[in-house]
């Protein structure tokens, strides 16, 4: 039987963050070798699950070799690169023979010494494989592909849906393409294509326009006689990187000309769209406004500027403060602040706090508020997630967390470690009915809503300020290519 590496090194690295991203930050969340690998992802949703749940369908032998995954956060430290990737060389040369590697990667991983991270992780495997061996990779759909992704692979699937929702499907995809490739049954050649092009991240949902017709025309792709595979790339312009921006990726049978046709016939519509992926969105004050004259709750306020997926750090006052200020009741907003954790857990469960919380990170995500009122519940942290969500991540740990209610109704969730909100679980494990509140602030953009749009009444997305602000105009960028549309508005995009 065919042996075939399952490998994995997923970050996505916000270059604009104020602090890096550390070895222990990949230890505590999730790294993995050998059949410590087979254990934490066989029975997942995750695309590593469906690489190895691909495995027998498609007549191979997975060979577990190393998995790292951490949170969205800054760059990765020279440091915990080349450990990890040592890790994962290590074992790849430990596994040889092999018959080909599949390989889960994001696509925005940024690292000290390498901007295009994941082409660098790439390229050292396939200098340990040769040419002759199939190397398929799967990637976030927020990745900056690169040339280097491109041409160190034999072909490349990337997340069809935002909320990431079919990872497993594509780690499925992934596996059967490699098991036809490995039975000669296909010879897959790729075409990358890139137009000059920022799709602002409030307009990558997936189920609405104009995000939804990216993959219409992707559809229209995959029935070309001839193609095995396509993708859409919608980019992550918080990496400081040459390769930011959109991308169209083309797998065909043995034919590099159709391929190339494909990717640049999804990036031409793309294109001619370009003015559609913009967008004007109210600020904290104005959200604020509109969410306490709603006549239906609970109204879910998206904080951009403070997303937690994006990389951001999860403890931004800026909607809260406004939330105050205009006296609007019985709101619940969660705040990454172990400093205030550790207050409420000397005080205990019932007495009264007073506590000074967020804005502790940096300068850009607001400024620390001063609030009152009782500890109701604290809590190790841990939950799970049953349902297929957001990043297929089913185990979370937001750390020591303590719930406190204020006088004004509002229920201020503080964790010790920052967690995305791509679960009900993480409030509903703390005894807090969300249908109650009348304001939701969930720090996120798109992933949350296949959470949270069940119990939404409405959904604002918010312009506040922070590393994941709406408009990528707010970041000093010194590595991106130039022009990129609608930086430059006067950018062009021809076909080659």
């Amino acid at each position: 039987m065919k042996r075939v590496g399952i490998a994995g090194f997923i970050h996505e690295s916000n270059t604009f963050a104020a602090t890096s991203t550390t070895y222990d930050d990949f230890k505590d969340i999730s790294l993995t070798c050998g059949e410590d690998l087979l254990k934490r992802w066989s029975e997942g949703k995750h695309e590593l699950s469906g690489f190895l749940q691909g495995a027998t369908p498609n007549d191979f032998q997975p060979i577990p070799l190393t998995a790292a995954f951490a949170m969205p956060s800054g760059t990765i430290t020279s440091e915990a690169f080349e450990m990890i990737v040592d890790q994962m060389i290590e074992s790849l040369e430990k596994a040889l023979p092999l018959d080909g590697l599949l390989l889960a990667l994001h696509g925005a991983t940024v690292s000290e010494k390498f901007p295009d991270a994941d082409g660098e992780v790439a390229r050292r495997m396939r200098s340990v494989l040769g040419s002759d061996i199939p190397i398929i990779m799967t990637l976030d759909l927020h990745a900056n592909v690169s040339t280097k992704m491109a041409t160190n692979t034999n072909a490349i699937m990337i997340y069809r849906s935002n909320p990431h929702l079919d990872q497993l499907a594509r780690g499925l995809e992934a596996a059967n393409l490699m098991g036809r490739t490995l039975k000669e049954e296909i010879q897959p050649v790729q075409a990358l294509e890139c137009p000059p092009l920022l799709m602002s991240i409030a307009k990558q949902y997936t189920d609405e326009s104009p995000a939804k017709e990216l993959y219409e025309d992707l559809q229209s792709v995959l029935r070309w006689s001839g193609i095995l595979s396509a993708s859409v790339a919608m980019g992550y312009y918080y990496s400081d990187v040459e390769e930011v921006g959109a991308s169209f990726l083309a797998v065909a049978d043995g034919d590099p000309n159709l391929a190339r046709k494909a990717a640049q016939w999804m990036a031409q519509r793309a294109w001619d769209r370009r003015e559609e992926f913009q967008v004007d969105l109210p600020d904290a004050t104005e959200a604020v406004r509109i969410a306490s004259q709603a006549t239906g709750f609970p109204v879910v306020l998206l904080d951009i500027g403070d997303n937690v997926g994006g990389g951001s750090p999860g403890d931004s006052t800026v909607v809260l403060e406004e939330i105050l200020k205009q006296k609007v009741p019985n709101a619940l907003v969660v705040l990454c602040d172990p400093e205030a954790v550790g207050v409420c857990v000397k005080a205990g469960v019932r007495n009264a706090v007073n506590l000074i919380v967020g804005g502790k990170t940096d300068e850009r995500h607001g400024s620390p508020i001063s609030i009152a009122g009782k500890v109701r519940f604290i809590s190790d942290g841990l939950f799970v997630e049953p349902e297929v969500r957001h990043g297929a991540w089913g185990f979370f740990d937001q750390g020591v967390t303590a719930v406190v209610e204020t006088p004004q109704g509002h229920t201020i969730v503080l964790t010790s470690l920052k967690s995305h909100p791509g679960s009900l679980e993480q409030i509903k494990s703390l005894g807090i009915k969300p249908e109650s509140k009348q304001i939701l602030v969930v720090k996120g953009v798109i992933a949350p809503r296949a959470a949270y749009n069940p119990v939404a009444a409405s959904t604002i997305l918010v312009d506040t300020p922070g590393v994941t602000c709406v408009n990528p105009g707010n970041f000093s960028y010194k590595h991106r290519r130039r022009p990129l549309y609608p930086l430059e508005v006067d950018a062009c995009y021809k076909t080659r």
